[in-house]
């Protein structure tokens, strides 16, 4: 039980949380982030949502709330990043309450799916868990999202710097777009710039407009000592003095979200995916004509083929039950029309093969073994095999991905 010095420190505390950061400028001096200017209605237009989300069932009531309330759950978020509360944070949390109910409900769902590959970016890296909520406010979980500056995917990469952090952007690829390979170079971004300022407030807002700004904007800041966002707020262009409000406020409404009546849509995105590395180009009517999957179900989890082309030595995603068809059917997947998924001319005759070719065909998908060589690893030889990690592992009764030189493998 706390005693009445405990409780005064506690309250001492809330009223420094709130009190921090009241000299910023009013929030109509700030500009709020696109994403939170989206409506359910363009939310829903986006073809991941559209083929892959259903309202929840249910109701719940909305709770009243205060400014004390909403600094005690913000000091209950378990994370290292400074979550104050003020006259901005505050519009953006209301925004998200009210405004938004509908939009916050569709990013719940979509959050299900996106979110284990944040965290796993996020913690590869030693980071903030919590900097999974910054794709709320970059594109509103959308990968098909392009900002007006031209900054495209979940984690929305301007093209110079995904290309500095080895994402690939050409004609048939924009790996900004890529939920996996985006998220390491956005958790490999926010590490260098957290580095660079010491500060995650910092760190945030330089991921919004980039370390060049936030350096003059320190230059600019009388105070010195401990510089923080808030210190150099007034010296921020408009947008960047929304982002950080807006990042704390979606951290709130992620987290608290049944005690605004939200619903969260439910997600029908497959739970289990795996890659495999395709052997030729291969276009996703070639791939929904033979994998039991549908083109809006490719084009969800496979948001950085802009052309519906996956290029030779590229990794496809596919629903783990689809993997096994695609590498039993591959030669014959490969062999279809690219535009319409149906069979060539060349390859018709392949529909009533002779004796010769049936037993050929039987020859080419017999156990196939390797032999490990010194410096292989699973990964590297699920890519040269054109199979997966988890198809050897399961072939060949293995529970981890250790492996040894001279080890032989079945890999089909």
């Amino acid at each position: 039980m706390m005693n009445k010095k405990n409780i005064l420190v506690c309250l001492s505390l809330l009223t420094v949380s709130f009190a921090h950061a009241q000299d910023v400028q009013p929030a109509d001096a700030v500009d709020m982030p696109e994403s939170m200017l989206i409506s359910q209605e363009q939310l829903m237009k986006d073809y991941t949502n559209a083929s892959n989300l259903t309202a929840g069932q249910g109701e719940l009531s909305a709770l009243s709330y205060d400014d004390s309330l909403l600094v005690s759950r913000l000091s209950r978020i378990p994370t290292t990043i400074e979550m104050p509360l003020n006259n901005v944070t505050r519009e953006f949390i209301d925004t998200y309450c009210n405004k938004m109910k509908e939009a916050v409900a569709i990013m719940l769902g979509s959050s299900n799916f996106y979110n284990p590959i944040f965290e796993e970016a996020l913690e590869r890296y030693g980071l903030p868990l919590e900097l999974k909520y910054l794709p709320v406010i970059e594109s509103a979980l959308r990968p098909t999202a392009t900002s007006k500056a031209g900054a495209a995917g979940l984690w929305q990469f301007m093209i110079t710097t995904g290309k500095r952090y080895g994402l690939e952007v050409n004609t048939l690829v924009d790996e900004r777009r890529d939920p996996v390979k985006s998220s390491d170079a956005a958790a490999r971004y926010l590490r260098d710039l957290y580095d660079m300022f010491g500060d995650w407030s910092l760190a945030i807002a330089a991921y919004n407009c980039g370390e060049g700004t936030i350096q003059k904007a320190i230059l600019r800041t009388t105070e010195k000592d401990s510089v923080d966002f808030w210190k150099v707020y007034g010296n921020l262009p408009r947008e960047t003095r929304g982002y950080v409000p807006g990042f704390i406020a979606a951290t709130y409404i992620m987290n608290y979200y049944c005690d605004h009546g939200i619903v969260p849509h439910e997600a029908t995105l497959p739970d289990e995916t795996d890659t495999v590395v395709v052997q030729k180009e291969v276009s996703f009517a070639q791939i929904a004509s033979m994998c039991n999957v549908t083109l809006d179900g490719l084009r969800a989890i496979n948001p950085q083929y802009r052309r519906d082309i996956v290029p030779i030595g590229h990794a496809l995603r596919l629903p783990t039950a689809a993997i096994e068809d695609f590498i039993q059917k591959g030669d014959s997947i490969y062999g279809l029309n690219p535009a319409n998924g149906m069979l060539t001319s060349n390859v018709r005759r392949a529909v009533t093969p002779d004796v010769s070719t049936a037993a050929s065909s039987a020859k080419s998908t017999s156990a196939r073994y390797v032999t490990v060589r010194s410096g292989d690893t699973l990964s590297g030889i699920a890519k040269r095999n054109g199979t997966t990690v988890a198809k050897i592992k399961r072939l060949n009764g293995m529970r981890s991905d250790s492996i040894r030189p001279k080890q032989r493998l079945r890999v089909r």
